[in-house]
């Protein structure tokens, strides 16, 4: 299968790789090149993107404008991700960047829709990022009819989101003025 350079759905061998500009998509996007190599895949870097206020609000109060804005934006980011995850150089794989309208699970269970597809993504985020939002990685791996791997969060930044941790934790317990001052023992 991977010497191939084809695979039993007849299209070419794909890694489709989630981009947002986090630090995790960047790791995605190194371990995506790495298996694109390895597999003489295709890599398909992928950033999906949605009108302000979702689909639903921009049914309601169109505005052109608007969207060509937005979708030129999120145009620039993935150019952005590309150039912070490989410096300008080449990768080394056929790269063909992929800008989609829709969230961000959806569009990639719909980009990624070959058997023979691989879907990488970066689990990225602090813990009230993924509170606030469904989980992509845990949405991709319910939905997507090809395997999905998913990237761990780069060490530095693991270290760097339980600093965050430990200082918030920190601050909940330190009273809101000068601290208590602390007397000599007698004797």
């Amino acid at each position: 299968m991977y010497g191939s350079g084809r695979h039993e759905d007849g299209g070419a061998p794909r890694v489709v790789v989630g981009v947002s500009g986090s630090l995790g998509s960047l790791a995605a996007l190194h371990r995506g090149v790495a298996e694109a190599r390895e597999r003489g895949a295709e890599l398909l870097p992928v950033l999906a993107w949605e009108p302000p206020g979702g689909e639903h609000g921009y049914r309601r109060s169109p505005c052109p404008p608007l969207l060509a804005a937005v979708r030129e934006a999120a145009e620039q980011r993935l150019r952005d991700a590309l150039d912070a995850a490989f410096g300008g150089a080449d990768p080394g794989v056929p790269l063909r960047p992929v800008v989609i309208r829709g969230e961000t699970g959806p569009a990639l269970v719909h980009v990624a829709d070959r058997p023979g597809d691989l879907l990488v993504l970066g689990r990225g985020g602090g813990v009230l990022h993924r509170r606030l939002r469904r989980s992509v990685p845990g949405y991709c791996a319910r939905r997507a009819g090809c395997p999905v791997l998913t990237v761990p969060v780069p060490e530095l930044l693991a270290e760097l989101h339980e600093l965050e941790a430990m200082n918030r934790r920190a601050r909940l317990h330190l009273p809101a003025g000068p601290g208590p001052r602390l007397l000599p023992a007698k004797g």
